[in-house]
């Protein structure tokens, strides 16, 4: 028998995911790490993140392997009546459906949560959105690129640097809408345990990302009326950056009076510091944030990084150096904590896979399985929601369903 140890905390909890791309398969990677038995319902074409480059074999891309791990992957096309069934018979004994498609579009299918409740009326409806449905937004496409620029994160960024505005290089909405969903996925689940009572939830991306962007930049349009502009200017203040070095750059924060006092004593100029109320006084020092940090960024060029990476740690000043991504791939910590785990692929061979972070005393989560061919669990899951074989090869002959098993007889 399987310990508890091994399953992961939520071992026995069963997720039907009809999501694409990242937003949602990012939520159930999380969740499926923790241990949920997490089914990824693909289209015949399958999820158009299997083409994202680089890959060795046509639809396992990077981006598919390191988010669909520990997932099982079955072709249904819910457009053709056989499909729909199907997908209607896993979610009878499923705690969780989750999907990012249009609900005008789940409307049309016959998905909406009416329908899936008269299958499972336990069952917990997820919808991951790009805008609430009560406004006028709702119902429009919604992309990352879109949702930052709506979110104001390109403009932050244009008036930080005095550039043109430019999108953060993540899909920084979609992997923060992923870890919305997860927590929210569980909250449900706990109401579920503690109430009876099996909810449907929106998970909008723009009211999310806008209360991420304004929980910093709120500022004065905190109080009615306003006390001032909004922006929080710690944040917005141009030298609030990677500092420049003589050879490279450092990351550094100099946070508190102590550390201010300090840093100034360490590089020889006390007195600067006690003359300088800018410096010294945190109240001050609160409103001459673009001045203070211009001060520190001219002091930094003097030296080397190395120079000053030793001088910051001997003075416990909070400093790192400036990755670049392979050298954040190649991080010694990174290493050292077994982030990065590696396994065999059945068709691409040796990959490493991000880890997960958390750790865990008694039920640790764990990377199990590879992320899935295209349809390669399709007739194991059916078998395990009471499908006959008759009615399986139906499926597959009308190609409601892939049978995408690497070893099947052709």
């Amino acid at each position: 028998m399987t310990s508890q140890k091994t399953q992961g905390p939520l071992a026995g909890i069963s997720i039907v995911d009809m999501t694409t791309v990242v937003m949602g398969p990012y939520a159930t990677q999380i969740l499926a790490d923790y241990g949920a038995d997490v089914i990824k319902v693909e289209a015949p074409g399958g999820d158009v993140l299997r083409l994202a480059a680089p890959s060795r074999h046509h639809g396992m891309g990077a981006a598919f392997l390191q988010a669909n791990r520990n997932k099982r992957s079955i072709v249904l096309d819910v457009k053709k009546e056989k499909g729909r069934a199907a997908l209607l018979r896993l979610c009878r004994t499923a705690d969780v459906f989750i999907h990012n498609v249009r609900p005008a579009a789940m409307k049309r299918a016959r998905l909406a949560d009416s329908d899936m409740r008269a299958e499972n009326a336990k069952l917990i409806y997820v919808s991951l959105i790009g805008y609430g449905e009560g406004g006028p937004y709702a119902g429009r496409p919604a992309y990352d690129d879109l949702i930052q620029g709506l979110s104001g994160l390109p403009a932050l960024h244009a008036e930080v640097a005095g550039e043109e505005p430019r999108y953060v290089p993540l899909t920084m909405v979609d992997r923060i809408m992923g870890v919305s969903a997860a927590h929210t996925v569980l909250a449900a689940l706990v109401h579920r345990e503690r109430a009876g009572v099996a909810q449907t939830i929106d998970v909008p991306m723009f009211e999310t990302m806008a209360q991420l962007v304004l929980g910093d930049h709120m500022g004065g349009r905190t109080f009615d009326p306003p006390a001032g502009p909004p922006g929080y200017p710690r944040l917005l203040a141009p030298d609030r950056r990677p500092y420049k070095t003589s050879d490279g750059y450092i990351c550094v924060l100099i946070y508190n009076n102590k550390e201010w006092e300090t840093f100034f004593r360490a590089i020889g100029k006390s007195e600067q510091f006690a003359a300088d109320k800018r410096l010294s006084d945190h109240a001050v020092r609160t409103q001459h944030y673009s001045e203070v940090y211009k001060i520190v960024a001219d002091i930094l060029t003097t030296r080397s990084t190395a120079e000053w990476l030793k001088l910051l740690g001997e003075n416990d000043i909070a400093s790192v150096p400036l990755h670049d991504l392979n050298s954040l791939i190649d991080d010694p910590h990174l290493e050292a904590v077994g982030f990065f785990q590696k396994m065999d692929h059945p068709t691409e061979g040796p990959i490493r896979l991000t880890g997960i972070p958390s750790q865990w005393s008694d039920t640790p989560p764990a990377i199990t399985k590879h992320a899935p061919l295209l349809g390669e669990q399709s007739v194991e899951i059916l078998r395990e929601a009471g499908l006959s074989e008759a009615e399986i090869s139906a499926l597959v002959a009308e190609g409601a369903t892939v049978d995408g098993r690497p070893n099947r007889k052709k």
